[in-house]
């Protein structure tokens, strides 16, 4: 048995197709409990693969989505003022001491757990999703670096919270900026491609088993063609099965019985308007002969 037998089986179970070297680095993660950095082109599926993962373990995700500006409180905790400001006022007239007032706000029913602290506060191991961590600052991935290492968190008020079971952390990234060489190091690595026609087919199948199998490899193979256009943002995965559940629906069982109808669904696959206007009804009939 290769080590990557352990976890496909169950990621299949779950919807989710892995080639071996993906499998491979899930599997590596789970034994070494090292994060997993995913690189690759938006759309290939990486934020699918930590969904797929929780999905697989029976266990929670927990989803960090940066952004530029992304600071501790929104990732870690805050204390939820309004909440505190009700106690306090409820307080007033009661001869309470300052000290026990404020020994009472500041516990852990007043605490607002953000994505970090609430992955290591889980009594069973979580998996962690810090999506598109190359659009945070590298301020706050200097800082992240610090809460990878010790799976804890130090709150002024209640003291340091180490973490009830270590989560699973799946960090993905699209290449919008370099990432330190220092995170680079603290994470295993898997570059996640645009799939060969074999696993999307493969994946179409899993999600929408009742498509007849023609108009299925059909789909696959215009998607496949499509991507090598000179288009600003190629189809991804979420595309291919939305287009497919369109063409469904629509009633469409050959690519070429209907161009202009065919054509008109391509706002399912591209979403630019220069790639929109690229393809025009002449090259969906050009694709859509080759992928019959």
């Amino acid at each position: 048995m290769t080590i990557q037998d352990d976890i496909g089986p169950k990621l299949l179970a779950a919807g989710y197709v892995a080639d071996d070297t993906l499998a491979t680095a899930l599997q590596l993660t789970l034994s070494l409990r090292r994060p997993l950095l995913l690189e690759g082109e938006a759309g290939v599926g990486k934020t699918e693969t930590a969904k797929a993962l929780a999905a697989a373990l029976d266990t929670r995700l927990i989803r960090l989505q940066c952004y530029e500006g992304l600071d501790a409180t929104a990732t870690i905790y805050e204390w939820n003022y309004q909440k505190q400001l009700l106690a306090i006022r409820a307080r007033e007239h009661d001869n309470v001491p300052a000290d026990a007032i404020e020994k009472q706000i500041f516990s852990e029913d007043f605490l607002l757990r953000r994505p970090l602290l609430e992955a290591i506060s889980q009594d069973k191991s979580p998996v962690l999703l810090i999506d598109e961590i190359d659009r945070a600052d590298e301020e706050f991935e200097a800082y992240l670096l610090e809460i990878l290492s010790d799976f804890q968190v130090t709150i002024p008020e209640l003291g340091t919270i180490a973490a009830s079971s270590r989560p699973y952390v799946i960090l993905t990234s699209n290449g919008t900026r370099e990432l330190s060489d220092a995170l680079r190091r603290r994470c295993l690595y898997s570059y996640v491609e645009f799939p060969d026609h074999a696993r999307e087919l493969a994946i179409l199948s899993a999600r929408m088993p009742d498509l007849e199998s023609r108009l299925a490899n059909a789909i696959i193979g215009f998607v496949q063609q499509l991507r090598r256009e000179d288009l600003e943002k190629k189809p991804g995965i979420a595309e291919t099965l939305d287009w497919a559940a369109a063409l469904s629906g629509l009633g469409v069982n050959n690519l070429g019985d209907d161009i202009d109808k065919i054509t008109q669904t391509m706002i399912c696959l591209l979403k630019t308007e220069p790639d929109l206007k690229s393809v025009t009804r002449e090259v969906v009939s050009r694709l859509s002969g080759k992928a019959a």
